[in-house]
């Protein structure tokens, strides 16, 4: 409150008014919170001026002179914060900066560019005295982990305990629709892009699992009058608590695709094969935004992959609860 008033305040310049220092400025723009109170870029190739992106809140930001200007007013004590934005290409640049500014009292960061990547839990660690950063890395290490499990276990085991009698009804109506095996076993990616076997109930008249595979559309041919049923009701779905439980899949998580479409899609959209540093799950986040069944078009199965990434970065136990109750509410197990 009180810097959102204008107190409790720092001056912060931004060396490099690039793509990643305009990134950062937007965002102390955005949030008052933080308590900046911004002076402006100081750029060796862009010239003196206002900087007005269209995600800016604030115009108040400006280029007002190169990185020598910047030395010269931290030494003199007008600024408070500076956060180095430079390329990482311009390391020798940096270097020469963070020296020169090393004769002021100012707080000096560095911001690598690395960050303009869309990082995937992205944390700092160290390894024998030297830090590393990794960009790509799964929320489920240590404790989260057992958490996580734990909430599959005994949610899967209650729910396939109510769900005992109504299966077998299940298994006996596939085996009278249509010639065929009851459980439809298909090779999907789980975690790590390592192949399992997922269950379902057959809806079928086919059980593809090699080849091109072509998804289940509305109206499809393949599919038995049951099996319209089972799917219209989700019910197909049920036989993969066992999965849950076997710990193959999880209760939420990224939607498992055939084999086929995964090796398919990781060549067309940019960081897909990030959605399986977690287990896939029979529903998720995807799913309760309306990014489900069939994705006739490249845009859509990328607006799942998109969601698929926040609900990685974004975990929480509560986040699982909500994807589950919202899930239910809704009707989307699919």
């Amino acid at each position: 409150y009180l810097r959102k008033t204008g107190r409790n305040s720092r001056t912060v310049a931004i060396a490099g008014a690039g793509t990643l220092g305009l990134k950062l400025a937007a965002y102390i723009s955005d949030n008052p919170w933080l308590g900046f109170k911004p002076v402006g870029f100081f750029d060796d190739y862009k010239p003196k001026g206002f900087v007005k992106p269209q995600h800016f809140k604030d115009g108040s930001w400006q280029i007002l002179g190169n990185l020598e200007d910047l030395v010269a007013m931290a030494v003199r004590k007008g600024v408070d914060v500076i956060y180095v934005a430079l390329p990482m290409r311009a390391d020798g640049r940096i270097k020469e900066i963070v020296a020169k500014l090393a004769n002021s009292s100012a707080l000096v960061n560095i911001v690598p560019d690395l960050f303009l990547v869309d990082l995937l839990n992205a944390k700092w660690t160290d390894l024998a005295g030297i830090p590393t950063v990794s960009i790509f890395e799964t929320p489920f290490h240590g404790v989260s982990g057992w958490v996580k499990r734990l909430e599959d276990i005994i949610l899967s085991f209650v729910i396939l305990l109510m769900l005992f009698i109504p299966m077998g009804f299940i298994a006996i109506g596939v085996k009278l629709s249509s010639p065929g095996p009851i459980i439809f076993r298909q090779r999907r990616y789980g975690i790590d892009g390592r192949e399992i076997v997922v269950w379902k109930f057959r809806t079928m008249t086919c059980c593809e699992d090699d080849g091109p595979i072509k998804q289940a559309q509305k109206d499809d041919l393949r599919i038995t009058r049951f099996g319209a049923f089972l799917r219209r009701n989700s019910l197909d779905e049920v036989l993969q608590f066992v999965n849950v439980l076997q710990g193959r899949m999880s209760l939420v998580g990224p939607r498992p695709h055939a084999v086929a479409h995964n090796e398919h899609y990781r060549n067309l959209i940019q960081a897909y094969m990030l959605r399986h540093k977690v287990k896939p799950g029979i529903t998720g986040l995807a799913q309760i935004k309306g990014f489900r069944g069939e994705t006739e078009t490249l845009n859509k199965m990328e607006k799942r992959v998109d969601y698929d990434l926040e609900y990685i970065r974004r975990w929480s136990l509560f986040l699982d609860f909500k994807i589950l109750v919202l899930t239910v509410v809704k009707g989307c197990w699919r």
